[in-house]
């Protein structure tokens, strides 16, 4: 299928069936003084509803995504929906850049205009990139999978080939956090006669060999892999819900805008590092347009399902398997998995490190400026 153009532009009987469920919201109780000890406060939520029903505009927000160049094509059978800002300098380096769960592709709008153009934003031309930022399979605009199987290692797989065949490309860098740095790991591992290097701000896969011959744990290695286990008893519900029964957790939250806010929202402030304020690192826009993107695009349902796909089919390496391309490794202090670097080294080529001095799991919209630094840094050694 050719590359056609996009425009995003939800009809009117989407936004008022949004704002009529707004307003019947049945709101739960809540045992006093929790906080967020539960879950998602309720006086915020309620502040949060109460804004995206009589104060929040949709319409000045599809301007403002619809003011980068959108695409839709083929892949594979699946309507793929993406970004694509040609970069304006002398070379521009092909970039696919992948959101993770709970984004979407609007978690980067920050640094698009930063990356393609960096002359505009005090940077160096020389520096720019095109810029692809797509929807991955099941979220916002592109198509829902109708088969199993779709996996982070599937996306990684149809990133390849769209740079590649249905763009052109035939070298890219990649770049990505959450189930993006999953995908970008998969296409430095799997497509390395076209991926230049990959620069993730996560690392979670894939496992490094551990068997006889591997060298034994650090101290450091040691801590992580006890921090994981503490982490993912203490947060790991939700992907344990989404990795088991995703299907009935989308009944409700594709039916209640109240809930869908909840469950989004909660995430947004436990993973970033607002210090307990989601408002300290996001603005309620840049909450709601991320929410309401799930709402309208009824995408809550298929993006969980990568959860399932991916936790029944595991990614080990081998014995002296690494992923053969250059990798840059950004840190950031709240996210929520802080490997050390001879963790990563066992699986990854790590050319650049960098420890962030702030930030948390979502990197483009928390410190823009600062991830995108780093990403010339690393990609300016691979021109």
């Amino acid at each position: 299928m050719a590359v056609q153009p996009f425009k995003i532009d939800i009809p009117d009987s989407v936004l008022e069936d949004l704002q009529s469920r707004l307003e019947r919201t049945r709101w739960p109780d809540e045992m006093p003084g929790t906080e967020w000890d539960y879950g998602s406060n309720l006086d915020y939520v309620k502040e949060l509803v109460e804004y995206w029903r009589t104060k929040f505009d949709w319409r000045a927000q599809e301007k403002l995504i619809n003011s980068f160049a959108h695409f839709k094509t083929e892949v594979d059978g699946l309507d793929i929906h993406f970004i694509h800002e040609k970069g304006k300098g002398p070379n521009p380096v092909p970039l696919v850049v992948t959101h993770g769960w709970p984004g979407t592709f609007f978690e980067m709008h920050k640094i698009i205009p930063l990356l393609s153009d960096p002359a505009s934003h005090g940077g160096d031309p020389a520096d720019s990139f095109d810029v692809v930022v797509p929807s991955m399979p099941g979220y916002g605009f592109s198509g829902h999978p109708t088969e199993r199987g779709m996996d982070a290692l599937e996306v990684g797989d149809i990133w390849a080939r769209l740079m590649s065949e249905n763009l052109g490309y035939q070298r890219f860098g990649a770049q990505g956090g959450d189930w993006g740095a999953s995908v970008t790991a998969k296409l430095g591992h799997s497509h390395a006669d076209k991926v230049i290097g990959i620069h993730s701000t996560l690392v979670t896969r894939p496992t490094p060999y551990m068997g006889p011959g591997s060298r034994e744990l650090s101290e450091a290695e040691k801590d992580f892999l006890q921090q994981r286990r503490d982490w993912q008893s203490a947060e790991g519900g939700y992907a344990h819900i989404q990795g088991t029964k995703p299907q009935t957790l989308s009944y409700g939250l594709n039916d209640s805008p109240a809930g869908l806010a909840a469950w989004i929202v909660e995430k947004y402030r436990s993973w970033s590092d607002c210090g307990g304020d989601v408002e300290n690192r996001f603005t309620k826009d840049e909450l709601l347009t991320t929410i309401t993107i799930y709402w309208v695009t009824q995408t809550i349902g298929s993006s969980t399902k990568i959860y399932y796909e991916t936790q029944r089919k595991s990614w080990d390496m081998a014995k002296d398997e690494k992923i053969e391309v250059p990798a840059g490794i950004a840190i950031f202090p709240a996210e929520i998995s802080k490997p050390p670097r001879e963790w990563v080294e066992r699986s990854y080529d790590v050319r650049q490190w960098t420890v962030m001095p702030a930030g948390g799991h979502f990197a483009a919209l928390e410190e823009p400026v600062r991830l995108v630094e780093d990403i010339r840094n690393f990609f300016r050694q691979l021109r």
